[in-house]
């Protein structure tokens, strides 16, 4: 017997008021965060669900990375597990290798080069739409915010440094030599790095401030009423913190430097990429010198 296709998120089934659901049913879904068809939803009930390039799969996702028998979601009646089922590249919950592991809701799930979200509880259609909101303004891949975020944030400090005389400094962030760890150690190994550099700086930033990814392996750091100096010491802060953090993935541990570039606020500029341009030329400054260094 062929498995049962899952039907799109938007299709509705009429059931005769005499029918009713499961207790449990409609309760869990997966939501596609970064790669495939980002936002898409997944409703999940009570049975198991495989996931694969299979196109008898109940979720099928046309991705190299993923086998064709990947991996298994097993909704019982208090507990969801996600199983692993032998595939090549491996099943991660939360960044952890997981050949069985149970589900809680807010679960990141990678399949391949995929991240699902999963969602469970009461009420699922609430937390799925405040997910798809979460993603206009942050990255699929390693939760900052997104470029959108950051223009829109830039903006707003770059007029009131303008208006009132703030400061404001603009760090520009790129991973030393990182197209090498996707050559040589493969895609699934620099989505770990992106993601493990975001949380480790990220955990340094300040309410006030934002950190984005700005495209690749690009990072930028807004600091407003922060001057050059301020900037330097900062970057330096980040430069080093980086440096000396462990990045290991699937038992290698993998060397991962930065390099930082500081611009900062001049009367003289009249729009928000001034700044950045000036950031992005330190950049270039950084790594003429040598990589793994902060430049202005």
């Amino acid at each position: 017997m062929k498995p049962k296709k899952v039907p799109d998120s938007t299709t509705r089934v009429s059931l005769p008021q005499s029918v009713q659901m499961p207790e449990h049913a409609g309760k869990e879904c997966l939501i596609v965060l970064y790669g495939g068809s980002i936002g898409r939803k997944y409703d999940l009930g009570p049975g198991h669900w495989t996931i694969g390039r299979d196109p008898y799969a109940n979720i099928v996702l046309d991705a190299d990375s993923v086998s064709r028998a990947h991996a298994r979601v097993e909704i019982g009646g208090a507990e969801s597990w996600i199983v692993d089922l032998g595939s090549t590249n491996g099943t991660f919950v939360n960044d952890l290798g997981a050949e069985r592991a149970r589900l809680r809701s807010g679960d990141l799930i990678k399949i391949g080069d995929i991240i699902f979200k999963y969602l469970a509880g009461q009420d699922i259609e609430a937390a799925y739409h405040e997910e798809i909101y979460r993603m206009t303004i942050h990255d699929g891949l390693t939760s900052v915010a997104n470029k959108r975020h950051l223009d829109e944030f830039l903006d707003r400090e770059f007029a009131r440094s303008r208006r009132h005389g703030r400061d404001l400094a603009v760090l520009l962030m790129d991973i030393d030599h990182f197209k090498q760890v996707n050559d040589n150690l493969g895609h699934l190994t620099g989505d770990y790095v992106l993601r493990e550099l975001a949380q480790v700086i990220n955990a340094r930033v300040r309410r006030e401030e934002l950190f984005a990814r700005y495209g690749g392996e690009e990072f930028v750091l807004v600091l407003p009423e922060t001057d050059r100096e301020g900037g330097l010491r900062y970057g330096e802060i980040i430069r080093k913190m980086v440096a000396d953090h462990r990045f290991s993935f699937d038992g290698a541990d993998i060397p991962v430097t930065i390099s930082v570039g500081v611009g900062a606020f001049d009367p003289d500029m009249g729009r928000p990429n001034d700044i950045l341009r000036a950031a992005d030329e330190a950049l270039y400054r950084a790594k003429r010198a040598g990589r793994n260094r902060v430049s202005d």
